[in-house]
């Protein structure tokens, strides 16, 4: 059996920690999970959370970073391979029915934003991870214009930056009210492409 290095050992562990950690804060919550937990469900001690992360809002981020990775990924195929402009604004609707407002996922969001407001060393952190998720939502809605033959009324960028805030914003009331339609995200997907014309 070939020996890890510690390169290895080291990624291997952050892997398992980040695996473990995103399955508990997604059941139990962000603020009511401890590193303690982390590290003993993980199978670690408490000193090898450290020496992958130096607090816990590092491994909060590092966790937001895999989950929104894994919804965008989804996302993408949800509506890779769908033929017509209809159909893909169904098959966003089916994905956005399935996603927007999983209690799990938003309240990780919420909870996050809310513990590390006050935090200013994170904020350009998040400020990052909200532009980076915005320009990949940006690439997802120009690419899936290309295909269908449209040029978009506005920049992509600005397009995703609408559907996200409208997204974030369902996803919350959702969360309580999980019998709130998102045709409200489905309608301003649809009014964009209405609004589109020929390349």
């Amino acid at each position: 059996m070939t020996r890890l290095s510690r390169k290895e050992s080291h990624a291997q562990t952050r892997e398992s920690l980040v695996t473990t950690a995103a399955r508990l804060f997604l059941a139990d919550g962000y603020n009511a999970t401890s590193l303690d937990r982390v590290a003993a469900e993980a199978g670690f001690s408490k000193g090898a959370v450290y020496s992958n992360f130096a607090t816990k809002h590092g491994l909060g981020l590092a966790v937001l970073d895999r989950v929104r990775m894994e919804r965008a990924i989804s996302l993408a195929e949800a509506v890779s391979g769908v033929e017509g402009t209809e159909e893909r604004i169904e098959a966003f609707a089916a994905w956005a029915e399935a996603n927007i407002g999983d209690v799990g996922w938003t309240a990780l969001e919420v909870e996050f934003a809310t513990s590390t407001r006050h935090l200013s060393p994170l904020a350009p952190h998040l400020a990052q991870r909200r532009r980076e998720i915005t320009t990949l939502v940006a690439g997802l809605i120009e690419q899936q214009a290309e295909e269908l033959g449209l040029t978009l009324p506005m920049p992509p960028e600005d397009a995703a930056v609408q559907l996200l805030s409208l997204g974030i914003g369902l996803g919350v009331q959702r969360a309580f009210d999980p019998e709130l339609p998102v045709h409200a995200l489905v309608d301003l997907l649809r009014s964009m492409l209405a609004a589109s014309r020929p390349a």
